[in-house]
């Protein structure tokens, strides 16, 4: 069998170990040919020696000293071709010997590089949310154009994409996204005005990293994820619903035009979308399932709830967002990164995030999608807005 080869970009996060997990799992299935990371050159190198790449790309300015020097030296060293700063994230992602691109680099960095896939015609699993939120007119449009895939890496698509495998779009009704609720899914309005940081990064099913925890306490996250529902499966924002799951074992669910719904169960695992993504659909054996069997008798009760928009307005803020299209998601996306890390410094209340995601809203009128750099200019401009903002918050 022909291994497929894989660019990683984002390979010292979570789901870029991950990846390199299950490659390592599927050794005779997957082959690594690029690794890239930020700042984390000692893990870097501890990868690239381990999985021998053609290429590594370190796109941020680690310290010359201590560990990181030694690191660097390191990967100056190796059998690989070293390339620094952002700009060569494109560079992995157009690689001739990648046959997939997993994109799983955070924030809006990531974008030239999805970009830059998409218009190269590799097959790409997405793990990055700015790239469809922000950018989702731009990847989209370049896909159709080159023939690229999107194969989706967020476990909550991943379960929409297996419950439409052989099923025509025109017999979907609607698409279920279900959310866990985040840590505060059972206390009132007032009970949520005084959280702290310490209880907003207290959730109960996932880890992740702050930001996205955070998104996860607002149900921000949840609406980010409609907008990527809306570009990975063209489906209309009035046939995508958001229902609370606790449990987080039904990852998304389907509803077809004759009454009839699939689901996609499993442990919160990211491994297996990873796994999916990387093969393009394929199913391949993991051992994980072996050493924890999925049993419906001992899990007992599922529990599912309507997402409250009062107490949650950043559900209602994000998918609005997505209505009005354009460059509302740029400018959406930039408050929320603001508000969130100045509530993370302990800058501004739990409460204050909505706020000033909703004025920066108000004062970013959209416009339509011509460009990769007006979406970064507007981007800018929103940055600006919300710290303006938070700063009166004070």
């Amino acid at each position: 069998m022909t291994r497929t080869r894989v660019a990683i970009l984002g390979a010292t996060g979570s789901i870029g170990r991950q990846a390199l997990e299950v490659v390592g799992e599927q050794a005779e299935r997957f082959e690594v040919v690029a690794l890239a990371a930020g700042r984390s050159a000692a893990l870097l190198a501890e990868q690239a020696e381990r999985v021998r790449p053609r290429v590594v790309c370190l796109t941020g300015e680690p310290d010359a000293d201590g560990a990181d020097g030694a690191a660097l030296r390191r990967l100056r060293a190796g059998p690989w071709d070293l390339l620094r700063g952002e700009a060569e994230l494109a560079t992995l992602a157009t690689l001739p010997e990648a046959d997939v691109v997993l994109v799983a680099t955070s924030g809006q960095v990531a974008m030239p590089a999805t970009l830059a896939a998409a218009g190269a015609g590799k097959d790409i699993a997405l793990a990055n949310k700015e790239s469809l939120v922000i950018a989702g007119e731009l990847v989209t449009r370049t896909v159709r154009r080159t023939g690229a895939r999107l194969f989706p890496v967020d476990s909550e698509h991943s379960a929409l994409w297996q419950c439409l495998a052989g099923e025509q779009g025109a017999a979907v009704r609607r698409m279920v996204l279900t959310a866990s609720g985040g840590p505060f899914r059972t206390r009132t309005a007032a009970q949520m005005r005084d959280v702290d940081v310490a209880q907003a990064l207290a959730h109960p099913t996932w880890r992740m990293g702050p930001k996205i925890t955070v998104d996860c306490a607002t149900l921000m996250n949840k609406g980010l994820e409609a907008i990527e529902t809306h570009w990975l499966f063209d489906v209309p924002y009035e046939r995508i619903e958001v229902v609370v799951h606790p449990e987080s074992i039904v990852h998304s669910l389907v509803e077809f035009v004759d009454g009839s719904l699939k689901a996609q169960l499993g442990w919160p695992d990211m491994k297996l979308p990873i796994q999916l993504a990387l093969g393009g659909g394929e199913r391949l054996p993991r051992p994980d399932p072996e050493r924890r069997p999925f049993d419906l008798g001992a899990m007992g009760r599922l529990h599912f709830e309507p997402p409250d928009p009062l107490r949650f307005p950043c559900l209602p803020l994000a998918i609005e967002a997505g209505r009005i299209g354009g460059t509302a998601p740029a400018a959406l996306c930039a408050a929320d990164e603001i508000a969130v890390e100045r509530f993370l410094a302990g800058r501004i209340r739990f409460a204050d995030i909505a706020r000033v995601v909703e004025h920066t809203l108000e004062r970013h009128p959209a416009t339509a999608v011509e460009s990769l750099e007006q979406l970064l200019a507007v981007d800018a401009a929103a940055r600006e807005t919300a710290s303006l903002a938070c700063a009166r918050m004070l």
